[in-house]
């Protein structure tokens, strides 16, 4: 499947299918409300007897609090509540992985934005003005806020007994091996920002059994429920969730920002309570990817063949573990990339400072590494005088190879033939005489005719796990229920994975379609009362929450050949399910569902789980830590106005394996988008934090690419099924987010001769200025 997004249409070339099942690419249905500004997101909940909520932050990285006065703030007409950790009634904790951080504050604040105290009034102005009253008495602390620092013994101690958050020591091969050729090089990469554009929200209702029903958007309704249950003190079956409209997420929603906020000013008003953030606001409520500094070494035989590496990953956690401890994991353990390394040293950290909390983003882990190892490999090609495309594919990784953990790829793992593909794509048209300015870097701002632009051309190959890894029981619950209504078979699909903009509500329509041959299928609101979908995230989805669909299906299916098998006095083996015909081994048709079925519904819940991970060895990091790979490959090219420092990417062109398009359009949407944010932070995005303070929280300092910053891009899709996969598929969405990157900064490097060790990429460090 290939296609050519530097049209207005995009032509794509597959196989014909029957309509909405797999392999077509079907109408979403929230596709037209969301283009048309109809589209209900969380932002949008109402209710007409509702509080709304605020919350009040701490100024300070790191603060002692000496005391609370709400007094003043209760005097605000129409404040319903003021909430300090007083008020949290189970334990004020929670956490993705570990419970390390506070509700509310009470002793300490650990960076800037933590939530120290809380207000609901009849309008979020009045309760705004009513935080603004909260007088906090601080004493301020010395903060850590160089993760270099923090690693220090005589650091002050973010947390008890110290800030080493995890250490993946990774050890294969010889313990001291040389090489003829060797090459080295630092690399920093900045904290990038998830950015999605629907700021966090919910609506917290009491119920008449004492409970609390949740709307809000997220990434993980069971596991945000585990957190709120504990800070409310409550049963799981009092705290109910449902998933309301998400504007984007990209790892941001799987930690709490609203939840237990909005759940505990509503039970203290008996009223319903709406919280939502604003701009700023969001920047201080999520976590964001983790700051890198980076030391890699390669050594080589003298035709560029890899026989060691070495690397030192350094991940800035912020205050807070959230998903710390994993995102090492997967820089250690994926972070020199897919080649083959006879021996290796691995040594990657996370650690607490009094910097924002980091935690889940798009290529977890493996972007800031990728942005390392796919500089020294050009560095390598160069000193040892190979193409670029060669030399990764003299290396690169191959099926039945090991990984540096010993694991065995035991799937497709096309890299060469995925750099073939980008370097094999034509190069756009160089540059004539009289070129549009909007063109050029600076665009409209007429700051070049093309004098002083070089164009770059840069490459990068990388690849990432699929699902969760080291022995995480991964698994997802589907319910789907058949039925006739109306006269015509309805089939219900019931999971509680969040849909948050990546199309998995019509990948499960696709599955129920395919699997029992109905049109009508109807996908149930995403909530707790059925079995956990796991996270959004990962790239997981698809795998394992269609196979848990595909499963329910399956069961569904043999469940009513069993009763017509019943019915016709005939082996359930020769019969089969054709939409709503029940036919024979010869296909003539027997009776039709609706006399199979009558009044009654066949319902099953399935979980399903794909094969287990496992830890790896503390002392190694060896061990079979993933369940599945996906590689992508990126070829960019750049021109770039030497003279000041712009860039202007020209073209993004792409190749990546996804096993099986599930869905083509949006395969290609989902390897578009991660273009873009792997771009982003190659050249642009970067949240600015100086000494603990946020310095650009909003879309006007923080830039992310628009429609007009990205260029065409040609992309090729590989179908090579993982046959240990539903329909063998694998993850998409991610791979294009940790590829697109190094290949910008690459191009960007290839344009200008410098070596740029630091993303994102800024004019100055371009002119040197």
């Amino acid at each position: 499947m290939s296609t050519d997004t530097g049209t207005a249409t995009t032509t794509t070339t597959t196989t014909t299918v029957p309509p909405g099942r797999i392999g077509d690419s079907p109408l979403r249905p929230d596709g037209t409300l969301k283009v048309t500004g109809e589209f209900a997101y969380a932002s949008d909940l109402w209710h007409d007897e509702m509080a709304w909520g605020v919350t009040l932050r701490s100024p300070h990285p790191h603060a002692r609090i000496r005391g609370i006065d709400i007094t003043e703030a209760l005097t605000v007409p129409g404040v319903w509540a003021v909430l300090t950790a007083d008020d949290v009634p189970g334990e004020n904790a929670f956490g993705l992985e570990h419970a390390d951080q506070p509700v509310l504050a009470s002793e300490f604040v650990r960076y800037e934005g933590e939530p120290v105290a809380l207000v609901a009034a009849d309008h979020p102005e009045t309760a705004r003005r009513a935080a603004k009253r909260i007088r906090v008495d601080y004493e301020v602390l010395p903060a850590v806020t160089d993760a270099r620092r923090a690693m220090d013994p005589d650091a002050p101690a973010v947390h008890r007994p110290g800030n080493l958050v995890r250490h993946l020591r990774l050890r294969r091969g010889e313990e001291n091996p040389t090489a003829p050729v060797v090459v080295s090089l630092d690399f920093e990469v900045g904290m990038q920002d998830q950015a999605f554009l629907g700021p966090e929200s919910g609506l917290a209702v009491p119920a008449e059994d004492g409970g609390i029903d949740l709307y809000v958007a997220t990434q993980w309704l069971h596991v945000d429920q585990r957190q709120i249950c504990l800070a409310l003190g409550m049963p799981a079956e009092k705290v109910r969730l449902t998933l309301s409209g998400v504007g984007g997420a990209f790892g941001g929603r799987e930690d709490l920002s609203v939840h237990v906020h909005a759940c505990l000013l509503a039970l203290r008003t008996g009223k319903p309570v709406k919280m939502s953030y604003g701009r700023e606001e969001s920047f201080y409520g999520h976590v964001h990817r983790h700051p890198a500094t980076m030391t890699y070494e390669f050594g080589a035989e003298r035709d560029g063949t890899l026989v060691y590496a070495k690397a030192y990953v350094l991940l800035d956690g912020g205050a807070y573990a959230s998903s710390t401890n994993a995102v090492v994991g997967n820089a250690g353990t994926l972070g020199l990339g897919p080649y083959r390394f006879p021996s290796v040293a691995v040594d990657a950290y996370g650690v607490f400072t009094n910097n924002p909390p980091c935690g889940a983003m798009r290529g977890f882990g493996c972007v800031q590494a990728a942005f390392a190892h796919e500089a020294l490999m050009d560095e390598l090609a160069d000193t040892v005088g190979v193409d670029r495309v060669a030399i990764r594919q003299l290396n690169g990784m191959r099926e039945g190879d090991l990984n540096i953990t010993g694991q065995v790829i035991d799937s497709a793992a096309p890299v060469g033939e995925l750099l073939q593909i980008v370097a094999d794509f034509p190069l756009p048209p160089e540059r004539g005489e009289g070129a549009d300015p909007r063109s050029l870097p600076g665009a409209v701002n007429n700051t070049t005719h093309g004098e002083g632009v070089v164009r770059g051309i840069g490459y990068a190959v990388t690849y990432k796990n699929v699902g969760f890894s080291e022995g995480f029981d991964d698994y997802s619950t589907a319910r789907v229920r058949l039925e006739m209504t109306g006269g015509e078979a309805v089939a219900t699909v019931h999971t509680a994975a969040a849909e948050v903009g990546q199309g998995l509500i019509t990948v499960e329509q696709q599955i129920c379609r395919t699997e029992l041959g109905v049109e009508r299928v109807v996908v149930h609101p995403k909530d707790t009362a059925v079995g956990s979908g796991g996270s959004t995230s990962a790239s997981r989805q698809t795998y394992v929450t269609g196979g848990a669909v595909k499963a329910a299906c399956e069961a569904v299916r043999a469940a009513v050949l069993e009763r017509a098998a019943l019915a016709l006095a005939r082996p359930a083996a020769d019969l089969r399910l054709d939409g709503e015909k029940i036919v024979g081994s010869s296909g003539e048709v027997l009776t039709g569902l609706a006399e199979v079925l009558g009044d009654d519904a066949v319902e099953e819940t399935v979980e399903y789980r794909h094969r287990p991970t496992h830890a790896i060895d503390p002392e190694t990091g060896q061990g079979d830590a993933h369940v599945q790979f996906a590689f992508s490959a990126h070829r960019a090219v750049v021109d770039v106005d030497v003279e000041l420092g712009l860039v202007k990417v020209v073209a993004l062109d792409t190749a990546q394996d996804v096993g099986k398009a599930i869905n083509p359009d949006a395969v290609v949407g989902q390897i578009q988008g991660g273009s873009a944010q792997g771009m982003g932070l190659a050249l642009m995005e970067e949240i600015v934090v100086t000494d603990g303070h946020v310095r650009n929280p909003s879309f006007t300092d923080y830039l992310i690419p628009t429609i007009l910053d990205m260029p065409p891009m040609r992309i090729e899709v590989l179908e090579y099924a993982d046959p240990h996969a539903p329909y063998g598929v694998r993850g998409v969405g991610e791979p294009p987010t940790i590829s697109s990157g190094p290949a910008v900064a690459a191009a960007v490097r290839a344009a200008v001769g410098k070596p740029l060790r630091r993303v994102p990429i800024r004019p100055e460090h371009i002119t040197g200025t």
